[in-house]
Order: C-alpha cells, then structure tokens, then sequence
C-alpha cells in the first residue's frame, strides 16, 4: 500500500468513526429531546396542577372569609338572644333584684337566677323570723281595770264620784 491508499483507507475509517459517533450524538440528540418533551409535558402537568390548587386555595378563603363573617353574624345574634333572655328572666321575677341576674350567657343567667332566687329566700326567711320575734297582736289590747294602788286616797274618792270605774 502505498501512502496515498494509506492515508485514503485512514481517511476512510476516520470518516467511518465520525459517521458512527454522528450517529450516536443523534441518537443521544433525539433520546435528550424526548426527555426533555417529557420533562415539559411534567411541568406543563405541575404549572396545571398548581393553578387548580391556587383556584381551590382562593375558594377556601373565600369560604373562610364568608364563615367567618356568618360566625360574628350568630355571635351577634347570640349576644342579643342572651340579652332578651335576661331582660325577660328579670321581668319574669320582679321580686329578684335585676343586679343580682347576671351573666354573658344563658347557663351563667340560670345560674345567677337560682343564686339570687336562695339569697332572696333567705333574706325573706330572716325577716319574717325577726319580724315574728317583735310582732305586736293585732287590735286593741284587753280592758283591765286600772290600778289605783299608786292613787292618793283623796284621788281614789275623786275617780269614785267622777264615775269612772
């Protein structure tokens, strides 16, 4: 061989190795553009995901938001039932005083009702005992004769012939 046909046949295989690496990179090209089409594909599917979980997101505050405002709404409402029911109880017992029914709710007013119910009891109770224990008869007292052992005699011929017995 001469150099010609040697540095032919090497530029043969040397033009060989580069078609064969050529064609590795292109296969190795197309196996990258196939991943990275997936990869898109992924992130295309993330990006969705992430917008349908901001939706969901804003749904659920704007849920929050309106069970919120319906919580102060009953709160109110609550406050104002309390409010009817102690003016009520207070109404309903007149012999109660109104200081002594308290409370911010209706258990705490039933309690507070029962309390001032026992106190009044009891100052009743003590009354009545002290009034029982200084009570006078009712009407007049009995006539007796009155007692003329302090009059001088002089006086006891006078309350004679006045005709006072």
């Amino acid at each position: 061989m001469t150099d010609k046909e040697k540095q032919a046949t090497s530029a043969e295989e040397k033009l060989k190795r580069l078609k064969a690496r050529a064609t590795e990179l292109e296969g190795l090209l197309t196996r990258k553009d196939r991943e990275l089409a997936d990869k898109e594909t992924r992130i295309s599917k993330l990006e969705q995901a992430i917008t349908e979980r901001d939706a969901q997101i804003d749904k659920l505050k704007q849920s929050l938001a309106e069970a919120e405002e319906q919580q102060k709404q009953m709160d109110y409402s609550l406050a104002r039932a309390v409010t009817s029911y102690k003016a009520m109880v207070t109404d309903a017992h007149p012999q109660l005083p109104a200081e002594l029914i308290c409370g911010e709710t209706i258990e705490a007013i039933n309690e507070s009702l029962a309390k001032a119910k026992t106190l009044v009891s009891k100052v009743r109770q003590g009354l009545e005992a002290e009034m029982m224990s200084t009570r006078m008869p009712s009407g007049a007292p009995a006539r007796t004769a009155p007692d003329l052992s302090a009059l001088s005699p002089r006086e006891k011929i006078q309350y004679a012939i006045g005709g006072n017995k």
